[in-house]
C-alpha cells in the first residue's frame, strides 16, 4: 500500500533551524508523520548551506538549491535560480514514486514561490494549500502596492484549495478577497510541548526573566520590554533581563544596547544571540518569567506568536500584551498575565506582579501549560488539517 505524504514547499523558513515559521513547519510536519502521512519539507530559499537535506525526527527535508559559495557572476547566479526549479521538480517526482501527495503546502509570500507551488499541484494532480500566519499586505505602506497585494491575495484564494489561517482576522480577511468558507481552515499556534519536558540545567547562575524571539522594534516592542525591566530592577536586583535571539540589522541591535546603557540596565542585560533549536528548552525553562511586550500592529492583530505556545510549554509564568487573538485563546491571571500594549508602566507592573507573588504566579503558569495539550497541540491540529484535506 503507497503512503500518503503531504510536501510543505517556502522560502519563509529554514529547517531544521530557524525562526517562528520554521517551529510552525516542524510541528506540522511531526504531527503529520504521527497521524501516518509522511512529512517533506523543501526548502525553496537560496541559502547557501554545506548540507542540502537530511532527515530529523523522521522529518525528511531539501535545499533544491544545492549551492555552497555565492557565485561573483550575474549570469551563474542566474542559472543556479533556475536548476532549483529543476531540482524541486526532481525531488517531488522521486518522492510521487513511492508516495501518495495528499497536498503540497505553500509557505510563502513570494508570488513566484506560490504560482510554482500550484504549477507543481497541477502537474502531481494534487491540492495545494496556503499557510498564512501572518498578514500577507503587513510590510506594505504604498496605496499601489497595497492594491496589488489585495490582487495577489485574490488569486491565492482562487487558485488554492484550501487556506490554513492561524487567526480569525486572517480567515476575515481572505474571505473579503474572494476565498469560500468552505476553503478556510484556522489553525491556531501549534507547538511541540514535548521539547519542554523534562529537566534542564540553567545556562546561567542567576535568576532571570527572558524573551526569545526576534530583536525587534515593530513586531516585538523589545524597546519597551527594555524600558519595563529599568522600572523593576531597583525592587528586584537580583534578577536579570536575557534577551536570545538577533535584530534585523546591526543597528538595531546596537540601538537597542544603547538603551539599555541609556537606562543603567546593560550590566543585567544578557544578549545571547540566536541558540539552535535544541537549546532553547534549557534557557526558557529555567526562567523565572517568560515575556513578549509585541506593541499594536497589523502584525499582531493578524497573528498569534509560536513564543507563546513555546512559552506556556514550560509551565513558568507568561507575562504578553493583549494583542490580536491572544485574549481569545488566554485569560489574565488565569493562565497568562496580560499586559496593555504600548504602555510601559503596565508591562512594567506585571512583571512586577509575578515576581512578587511567586508561588501563586507559578500556579497561573501551570494552567497555561494545560493549553499546549489541548488547543495548542501540534498532535491534533495535524490531524485537523488532514481531515480538512480529506473533505477537500
Amino acid at each position: 500500500m503507497t503512503r500518503k505524504t503531504i510536501i510543505i514547499i517556502g522560502d519563509s523558513f529554514t529547517f531544521p533551524n530557524g525562526n517562528a515559521a520554521t517551529n510552525r513547519v516542524y510541528t506540522y510536519a511531526r504531527g503529520f508523520n504521527e497521524s501516518g502521512v509522511k512529512a517533506h519539507i523543501v526548502c525553496f530559499r537560496n541559502d547557501y548551506l554545506e548540507s542540502h537535506g537530511g532527515e530529523v525526527d523522521g522529518i525528511t527535508y531539501y535545499s533544491p538549491f544545492h549551492q555552497t559559495t555565492r557565485s561573483p557572476y550575474f549570469l551563474a547566479r542566474r542559472w543556479h535560480n533556475i536548476l532549483k526549479y529543476y531540482n524541486t521538480l526532481r525531488i517531488i517526482k522521486e518522492i510521487k514514486r513511492d508516495h501518495d501527495i495528499m497536498a503540497i503546502i505553500a509557505y510563502s509570500v513570494r508570488m513566484s514561490t506560490f504560482m510554482y507551488a500550484w504549477l507543481l499541484s497541477l502537474i502531481f494532480r494534487t491540492n495545494l494549500l496556503l499557510e498564512r500566519s501572518e498578514h500577507p499586505l503587513k510590510e506594505i505602506k504604498s496605496r499601489i502596492a497595497f492594491m496589488a497585494g489585495y490582487i495577489k491575495a485574490f488569486i491565492e484564494a482562487i487558485l488554492s484549495n484550501g487556506i490554513i489561517c492561524i487567526s480569525d482576522y486572517l480567515r476575515k480577511f481572505y474571505r473579503s478577497v474572494g476565498a469560500r468558507e468552505r476553503k478556510l481552515l484556522i489553525v491556531p499556534s501549534t507547538v511541540d510541548f514535548t521539547r519542554f519536558e523534562g529537566s534542564f540545567v540553567s545556562p546561567f547562575d542567576f535568576r532571570y526573566i527572558c524573551y526569545c524571539g526576534s530583536l525587534t522594534y515593530t513586531k516585538d516592542g523589545v524597546h519597551i520590554l527594555l524600558e519595563s525591566f529599568s522600572k523593576i530592577t531597583d525592587k528586584h536586583p537580583d534578577i536579570r533581563l536575557v534577551l536570545i535571539g538577533k535584530a534585523d540589522t546591526r543597528e538595531d541591535e546596537q540601538s537597542l544596547r544603547e538603551i539599555a546603557t541609556r537606562l543603567g540596565i546593560d550590566q543585567k542585560t544578557h544578549f545571547t544571540g540566536i541558540l539552535s533549536r535544541d537549546h532553547i528548552p534549557r534557557y526558557l525553562c529555567n526562567a523565572e518569567v517568560l515575556v513578549l511586550s509585541r506593541p499594536r500592529s497589523i502584525v499582531a492583530d493578524a497573528g498569534f506568536p509560536s513564543k507563546v505556545t513555546e512559552y506556556l510549554s514550560t509551565g513558568k509564568p507568561v507575562v504578553v500584551t493583549r494583542v490580536g487573538e491572544i485574549p481569545v485563546f488566554l485569560t489574565d491571571n488565569i493562565n497568562v498575565f496580560l499586559a496593555e500594549p504600548d504602555d510601559i508602566d503596565d508591562f512594567a507592573a506585571k512583571m512586577d506582579h509575578v515576581l512578587s507573588n511567586y508561588p501563586s504566579s507559578l500556579q497561573v503558569g501551570l494552567k497555561g501549560k494545560e493549553l499546549v495539550t489541548s488547543t495548542f497541540n501540534y498532535r491534533y491540529q495535524s490531524k485537523r488539517i488532514i481531515e480538512f484535506l480529506q473533505k477537500i
